[in-house]
């Protein structure tokens, strides 16, 4: 039954919770570079003691926007509050004095410094570092006792885990008083249990009045751990939800402008006969470092095996041996047939003679000549198919126009103009590029690395799709991926690599991201 005296204090409540500003408000900020409009008059609220998602495409705007927030760049017009006080945050100095920290997708972090230098680094007392060290030692045990950021204080940051090393940076901002946080990407090199944690950690610190902010392309994290999110597409903040209000569905739609298929709809996989088979494969890189440790698998036509794991745990290797761009020891068979592993005969031309396809991980350090047009790319490593060569002299650069054109209108590049540098498309056009060249020439073997690493929504839908009819076509597909989703998704079979080795096989159908998590992080046994 509800009382006088019960009605009267939510009153009291919500007017006290009327009264009290938001942590941050921005109000008509707009930035342009040249003549792209990055944000366009953008007004948002962040409530004090909350945790806000911030979602959008590629391009959206969303990191233009922190940078504005934290210093890095001046808004071209608009305003900035902070807890209700007009503030100007003219570089990162000024947005770590109004409170404000910022753990960036890439840390920045000495990795030769111990965890306590590297905490005090541009925060230090005075010239003696003595006092410093010895405040910032207790200061950091508080703070693990307080938020579960339990790091050892003189362990060197190049011996810690992705996942610790993040902790750090979370105490950084932390030492220096911020109230305001901002992660951008944060789980996008840490294992499920990592995560898991790092989200316990952002309750902690909601719970104890902090504001977050968190940039993410994961859906499933802003519905999990975000009380309001607001979307941004192309430069302009179209919503704001509270998160319990809306959905994932909802939230893609509105970041694309569409409607957008998140489950990849498959039919069961018939695997035809052996492609591959690989056996007693290791490499030594030129430090010393085994980066393969005796992997052996098979693969079939007609199916699609996923390899997961925590990028840094040999699987960049492997593609890379098996693309004939690294030598190592061991054997293998394609078709039957050995594929040399060592010598003049490894190499990338004779295995796309062999017909192997490879999307590389890195598009531009591996995949594209960026300033290149879009038609030169497209032909890069197939500039011998006779489509191109009339002649024996002479390469017919019209056909190879002609040829990039219907690529791109089958695999909706934007825009689909093949006269363009490559450094002129999105990244998630540049990947569809990369993935035309590849899969029109119809692979017996797919190498495909992160095929949606820094992509679009949208795109990724379309990617998948396109992966997904290439394995009922017969191509035989590797698949590596840090987004277990991703991997849980696309695969049939997944195999998860640790430290060089393979630490089990499951189907994709009989596991799930808990058990897969756990041996990401070496924690069971095939």
């Amino acid at each position: 039954m509800t009382t006088v005296t019960d009605q009267a204090t939510r009153q009291e409540t919500a007017a006290s919770s009327a009264q009290v500003p938001p942590a941050i408000e921005l109000r008509g900020i707009s930035k342009a570079f040249g003549p792209v409009q990055a944000n366009k008059n953008i007004s948002i609220k962040v409530a004090r003691g909350s945790i806000h998602g911030i979602v959008g495409e590629n391009g959206a705007g969303k990191s233009t926007l922190m940078s504005i927030l934290y210093g890095f760049y001046k808004a071209d017009a608009g305003e900035v509050y902070i807890n209700g006080k007009r503030t100007d945050i003219p570089d990162s100095l000024a947005a770590i004095r109004a409170g404000i920290g910022m753990v960036f997708q890439h840390f920045k972090l000495v990795e030769n410094f111990t965890v306590l230098e590297n905490v005090i680094l541009g925060a230090e007392d005075s010239a003696l570092l003595g006092p410093s060290r010895r405040r910032a030692r207790g200061v950091l045990k508080q703070l693990a006792s307080d938020f579960e950021l339990e790091v050892e204080p003189d362990a060197l940051i190049e011996e810690l885990s992705v996942g610790h090393q993040q902790r750090v940076e979370i105490l950084k901002a932390l030492y220096r008083e911020a109230d305001i946080l901002i992660l951008d990407e944060p789980t996008g090199v840490l294992t499920p249990s990592e995560a898991d944690h790092l989200f316990r950690i952002l309750r902690g610190l909601k719970e104890q009045g902090k504001t977050i902010i968190l940039i993410t392309h994961k859906l499933r994290e802003i519905m999990d751990v975000t009380d309001e999110v607001s979307v941004m597409r192309r430069g302009e903040m179209v919503a704001t939800r509270k998160t319990a209000d809306t959905s994932p569905t909802e939230l893609a739609e509105l970041m694309v402008g569409r409607k957008v298929l998140l489950r990849v709809e498959k039919t069961k996989a018939q695997p035809g006969d052996e492609v591959l088979r690989v056996e007693g494969l290791r490499l030594v890189d030129a430090q010393g470092v085994e980066r393969l440790r005796k992997i052996g698998f098979n693969l079939r036509a007609g199916e699609i095996l996923g390899i997961a794991g925590v990028a840094g745990n040999g699987q960049s290797e492997l593609l890379e041996v098996l693309a004939g761009l690294r030598e190592a020891e061991g054997k293998a068979w394609l078709r039957g047939a050995p594929l040399p592993l060592s010598g003049p005969e490894c190499n990338g031309q004779a295995r796309r003679a062999a017909r192997i396809a490879h999307v590389p991980e890195d598009r531009h350090r591996r995949g594209l000549v960026l300033p290149f047009h879009a038609w030169e790319n497209t032909a890069l490593g197939y500039h011998n198919d006779p489509r191109y060569n009339p002649s024996p002299w002479r390469m017919d650069g019209a056909a190879i126009v002609a040829d990039t054109a219907a690529k791109m209108e089958r695999f909706d590049v934007r825009p689909p103009n093949p006269q363009l540098p490559a450094e002129g498309f999105s990244g998630g056009n540049q990947q569809k590029i990369v993935l035309a060249r590849e899969i029109e020439y119809g692979p017996d073997l797919l190498l495909v690395g992160q095929p949606t690493r820094g992509v679009d929504i949208g795109a990724i839908e379309f990617i998948h799709q396109r992966l997904i009819q290439l394995r009922d076509a017969g191509a035989a597909i590797l698949l590596v991926s840090v987004e277990l989703d991703e991997i849980l998704s696309l695969s049939d079979r997944i195999l998860v690599m640790f430290d060089g080795r393979i630490m089990g096989e499951r189907m994709a159908d009989a596991t799930d991201a808990k058990e897969l998590g756990l041996m990401m992080a070496g924690m069971t046994e095939t």
